[in-house]
C-alpha cells in the first residue's frame, strides 16, 4: 500500500518566510520548511496498480499555468479546539479550475470522491493542547501574512510515510502545465 496525495510545491522564498513564522506557541509540532505544500486533492492508501492508474489519469490533466499568493492564517476546526495552524493560499479562478480536474479524472478512475471541501492553505503546525490565548496571539500578529505572488506551472504526485514524529512527503510524479491548453 502506498499514501498518496496531489500536491503543489511552494518556492524556497516562500518557505523560508512562513518558516520564519513557526516558533513560540506551546503544544505545536511544526511542519519542517521542505515539506511544506498546497494539497490538491488527498488520496489515501492505494494497491500498486492503483498508483499506475492514478499517475496515468493525472497525466491527463490540462491547464495553463497560474500565480497564487499566501494570504492570512487560520486554524482548524474553525470552531472549538484547535488542531491545526494554516497559511491561506488566495483563491483564484485557475486553481480551483485545476483541482476540479484533478477531482473529476480521479473520480472517473474510480476513486471516492473527496469528503472535504477544497480548502486551499499550507499546514504550518500540528497542535495539541496548545492554549486558546497563545493561538489568538499567534493569530493575531499573522493573519494578515502575505507572500508571493509566484508562478505555478506544474502539479505533483506525492506519496507520504507516516512516522510517530511527522509525514514525509516524497514527490513521485511531476505533471507540467502547460500554456493555451483548456
Amino acid at each position: 500500500m502506498i499514501r498518496l496525495f496531489v500536491s503543489l510545491e511552494l518556492p524556497w522564498d516562500v518557505r523560508e518566510y512562513l518558516a520564519r513564522l513557526c516558533c513560540d506557541l506551546p503544544g505545536a509540532r511544526w511542519v519542517d520548511p521542505e515539506q511544506f505544500h498546497m494539497t490538491l486533492r488527498f488520496i489515501g492508501e492505494v494497491e500498486g496498480h492503483v498508483f499506475q492508474e492514478v499517475s496515468e489519469a493525472l497525466g491527463t490533466v490540462r491547464a495553463e499555468p497560474f500565480e497564487l499568493e499566501i494570504r492570512g492564517a487560520g486554524h482548524f476546526p474553525p470552531r472549538g479546539k484547535p488542531r491545526a495552524l494554516w497559511a491561506g493560499i488566495e483563491r483564484v479562478a485557475e486553481l480551483e479550475l485545476l483541482q476540479q480536474r484533478i477531482e473529476s479524472v480521479l473520480r472517473r478512475i474510480g476513486l471516492p470522491a473527496e469528503g472535504r471541501n477544497f480548502f486551499p492553505h499550507v499546514t504550518l503546525a500540528r497542535l495539541k493542547n496548545s492554549p486558546a490565548r497563545a493561538v489568538g496571539s499567534f493569530l493575531s500578529q499573522n493573519g494578515m501574512l502575505q507572500a508571493g505572488p509566484w508562478p505555478v506551472d506544474r502539479f505533483w504526485l506525492y506519496s507520504s510515510q507516516l512516522s510517530p514524529k511527522r509525514a514525509i512527503h516524497r514527490p513521485e510524479v511531476e505533471y507540467p502545465l502547460h500554456d493555451g491548453v483548456g
